[in-house]
């Protein structure tokens, strides 16, 4: 039996550094990750575990990031204990409640959430999840056809439903988050979710109300165009998954595909924009 590799991480800045870190890791093979208050632990089996990869990896980034990092194993019988232990639910506005399965929900919450925590994106901990679920709360969804684009865990699909939209699709390129927006709409009783495995090509001739994309920068510029597309009359979009230092960028090519500025929120350095055509 397997054991697993805690690899302990504290990096400043800690939320660009976070994220990026995260993003190259999870590309060599770490299946889970929990946000700190330093930074972040990721998880690995030990028999996948190369620290030699790991430390040319972190000197790529040294100009930009201050990095340390510890290591610890964690015996196969004890990963359960560990994970949950480190892992906490999260409270937005008072309203939505997101926890694990392990976690006892609290009913004086408007929303709660279950999400399997196998991944920190999606799970509700960044500052472009929360972005976008207060967003989404604050918005009339009832009753309406919804895009979750790049859905990750399927958080915002879920909560989407919650609030009355319908129908949705959720899409994701990445197999674990097709598979686990299966799994998450599955723990939540969610029925009128659509799940498809591909990118924004797939929702060509498809018209949406309102369209939801957290994903970064670079795949929201070149994929505006469907977006814009796939938007109904006096629909609504909301992108994130960038910084505000990219807004500007983001808005032109918004506004010049025939978009309308709405509002803006900001979270540690990372954004959400409004858009309605």
């Amino acid at each position: 039996m397997s054991n697993y590799i805690e690899l302990t991480v504290e990096v400043q800045p800690r939320e660009q550094g976070s994220d990026v870190l995260i993003a190259q890791l999870s590309e060599l093979g770490y299946e889970s990750f929990v946000e700190s208050s330093t930074g972040f632990l990721a998880y690995i089996l030990d028999d996948s575990f190369d620290e030699g990869l790991v430390k040319a990896m972190f000197e790529e980034y040294m100009s930009i990031f201050q990095v340390h990092y510890s290591i610890k194993i964690i015996p196969q019988q004890n990963w359960n204990k560990e994970w949950e232990s480190n892992f906490q639910p999260i409270d937005i506005e008072g309203k939505c409640f997101i926890h694990a399965p392990f976690h006892e929900p609290k009913n004086d919450y408007q929303f709660n959430i279950v999400i399997e925590p196998k991944m920190s994106f999606g799970t509700g901990h960044h500052d472009t999840t929360q972005l976008m679920i207060s967003n989404l709360m604050n918005m009339d969804v009832s009753n309406k056809s919804l895009l979750d684009m790049g859905c990750g865990t399927g958080i915002l699909a879920i909560l989407a439903s919650t609030l009355g939209a319908n129908p949705i699709l959720a899409i994701d390129i990445d197999e674990w988050s097709f598979q686990n927006t299966i799994e998450n709409l599955e723990k939540n009783n969610i029925t009128n979710v659509t799940t498809l495995k591909g990118d924004a090509s797939f929702i060509h001739l498809k018209k949406f109300d309102i369209i939801l994309a957290n994903i970064n920068k670079n795949i929201l510029l070149r994929d505006l165009k469907f977006y814009c597309h796939s938007l109904e009359k006096n629909g609504h979009l909301l992108l994130s998954g960038f910084f505000i230092t990219d807004a500007e960028e983001l808005t032109l090519k918004a506004t010049s595909l025939g978009l309308h500025f709405i509002n803006s929120s900001i979270s540690n350095g990372w954004a959400v924009l409004h858009f309605a055509l």
